[in-house]
């Protein structure tokens, strides 16, 4: 009995514009024709988009197995009833966004660092945290993404150059760079790119695109592909997607090659831009560019976040042009799965996995604990963190920081005490936090500055550090210890940013001081000019939606489009959410969702009706 179901596919052809449906088989099914003949698809095109035509289409995914009709991945049916299946408040990324994994699973960072550096338009240290997702493109590109990042990030390595730009007065660093050359130190390209990730790893992009630029214009580099994506990344990273653009087209054509426009998609997806990302895939088909997973994972986080029900389409495009799925490319539809609460949909994509020859990483079992736990599951989440610790965790040491806040969440203290003393002899920064937000979690807030204490006898404090207590403390509301904590940072010289002001406002709001915490992050806008954290504004917009203050919701919707964060279901949910809390009718709210090329999911029309002026309800028909 074959399982149908329709779907349409809003891809792209060569030729007409089309909108075509066909049929969603389950795997290992074939559909015959009216002439008896199973047919393949093919690919056709036109002004909009890829679309595969076919006659039939033979599926469940033919060698990726997989069942992907749109209602699965759209999260519709089953989805767990929190803010949004699109609320994803931390800079609108999950846990499959951030730091880089290494081959073990161990985040790709420096267990000595100290500090944090910054120059996003200021000369002070920040503590900004941004998400990484394969996007980085420093210097060389393989299908992973970031092949010499990790390659420096495995070892310290100093970098005399790095040094000497950190030393430059002011903003301008050239006067230190002509110095280094006049003093004839060596400028090679191995010294070029080892202080090119050093200022990159430490968030100095002015300084990075000002090395850039000083290496062509003196002409002590000559300018490659990796080159030209290298500064077109720093570009949109410090002046948006027009300015990267525009500075495309001031690249050779001969260096206009795919690794550019991947650089500027994968930029997209950090500014959360689908309708540019999907522009420039576009461009690259036109370009007769071929399609890479690593584009198709871009893609896969935007739909992620914007419009699941692409997903499906997605798939069906990398069937017909045999683009295998990376370990990236299951982690999401894992992850899309279990936010959907389609634990057995999320299974089988594991099973899948495994068939295609690709074990889950560290951190693909994080993910899959978490959903687990959250489904009611806690047999199952606890037999994968034991498969995770594997026979000896003393050997397996790198899995602890994974460990720690997943048995938190299933309120086993007696596990993460064990776990953090594995850790505790010799324990590495990341650890130290993970067990702050371990205990804090479990209520214990004695252990989490017990392992705080220890850290700041064992390192030099840095914002993230502070943040993590922060958060501890906003949690359990207890404002006058975080407040003190603050003034402990201060007055050790430990440098506030958009992490402190996050767990600051998380704060105030715990202890309904909601105008303090729009304060705090007015102020500091203004002090900074620093971007602070997409959370921190949804935050306070939650709260003043709740009240059904329309006027401040309204404004913090403003702020954070002043502020360069493009609007997203999400904060539209919020907005809508204080006219219903007001009672009052939202007009003119669909011209809104439209201009800023919003398309409403289920929940959000739902919330669209009730804010309807002209709506009628039964009883207004029959008086009329």
């Amino acid at each position: 009995m074959l399982n149908l179901r329709r779907i349409s596919l809003p891809l792209r052809m060569r030729g007409l514009n089309v909108r075509v449906s066909c049929v969603k088989l389950m795997p290992n099914t074939c559909v015959e024709n009216e002439a008896g003949i199973s047919d393949s698809p093919e690919i056709v095109s036109g002004n909009g988009g890829f679309l595969l035509r076919n006659r039939c289409y033979h599926s469940g995914y033919g060698s990726m197995g997989f069942s992907v009709g749109r209602r699965e991945f759209s999260s519709e049916a089953g989805a767990k009833d929190t803010k949004d299946e699109d609320d994803e408040l931390e800079e609108g990324f999950s846990e499959l966004e951030e730091t880089p994994v290494g081959d073990e699973g161990e985040k790709l960072l420096d267990p000595d660092s100290e500090t944090e550096l910054s120059d996003d338009s200021v000369s002070e240290v920040s503590d900004i945290e941004e998400p990484h997702n394969e996007l980085e493109l420093p210097l060389s590109h393989d299908e992973g993404g970031i092949s010499e990042v990790k390659k420096f990030s495995r070892k310290r390595v100093e970098s005399e150059l790095f040094k000497a730009i950190m030393d430059a007065p002011g903003h301008s660093i050239h006067t230190a760079l002509d110095k280094w050359v006049e003093d004839g130190k060596e400028l090679n390209r191995e010294e070029i790119s080892l202080a090119m990730v050093n200022l990159r790893k430490h968030k100095m992009y002015e300084r990075a695109l000002q090395l850039s630029e000083w290496l062509q214009s003196k002409n002590h580099l000559e300018f490659v592909e990796r080159d030209y994506a290298s500064r077109l990344d720093l570009i949109a990273k410090l002046h948006g997607l027009y300015k990267a653009e525009v500075y495309v087209e001031s690249i050779p054509k001969s260096f206009r090659s795919e690794i550019i426009y991947r650089t500027l998609m994968a930029n997209c997806v950090t500014q959360n831009n689908m309708k540019k990302a999907e522009e420039i895939f576009n461009k690259m088909k036109d370009l007769e560019f071929p399609l890479t997973v690593f584009v198709c994972n871009q893609l896969f986080l935007l739909y992620k976040r914007n419009d699941r029900k692409k997903i499906a389409d997605l798939l069906l495009l990398m069937e017909h042009e045999n683009v295998k799925p990376s370990p990236l490319t299951y982690k999401i539809l894992i992850d899309v799965k279990g936010q959907s609460n389609d634990i057995d949909g999320m299974d089988q994509i594991v099973d899948k996995m495994k068939a295609d020859g690709i074990e889950p990483d560290v951190q693909t079992k994080a993910v899959l604990v978490g959903h687990y736990i959250s489904a009611g599951l806690a047999d199952k989440a606890k037999t994968l963190l034991k498969e995770m610790e594997g026979e000896n965790l003393k050997e397996n040491r790198w899995v602890c920081q994974a460990l720690l806040p997943l048995y938190a969440n299933l309120g086993m203290a007696d596990e993460v005490g064990r776990v953090w003393k594995v850790c505790e002899t010799h324990p590495w920064p990341e650890e130290c936090l993970a067990a702050i937000e371990a205990w804090g979690k479990l209520s214990k807030i004695d252990e989490a500055e017990a392992v705080f204490e220890r850290m700041s006898k064992k390192w030099k404090l840095t914002s993230k550090h502070c943040s993590v207590l922060l958060k501890v403390y906003a949690n359990h509301k207890m404002l006058m210890k975080g407040k003190d904590l603050i003034k402990r940072m201060a007055d050790s010289g430990c440098r506030i940013g958009p992490l402190t002001w996050d767990a600051l406002i998380k704060l105030y709001v715990k202890a309904g001081e909601v105008e303090k915490a729009d304060s705090v992050l007015q102020k500091a806008v203004m002090q900074t000019q620093v971007k602070p954290l997409f959370s921190s504004y949804i935050t306070i917009q939650e709260q003043y939606a709740k009240r059904g203050d329309i006027h401040n919701t309204e404004k913090i919707f403003y702020r954070m489009k002043q502020v360069g964060y493009a609007p997203r279901i999400r904060q539209y949910q919020i907005l809508i959410e204080a006219y219903i809390n007001a009672k009052v009718p939202a007009y003119g709210i669909r011209d809104r969702l439209k201009a800023d090329t919003i398309y409403p999911n289920r929940n959000l029309a739902n919330m669209l009706i009730q804010v309807d002026g002209f709506r009628k309800s039964q009883v207004s028909d029959l008086l009329d």
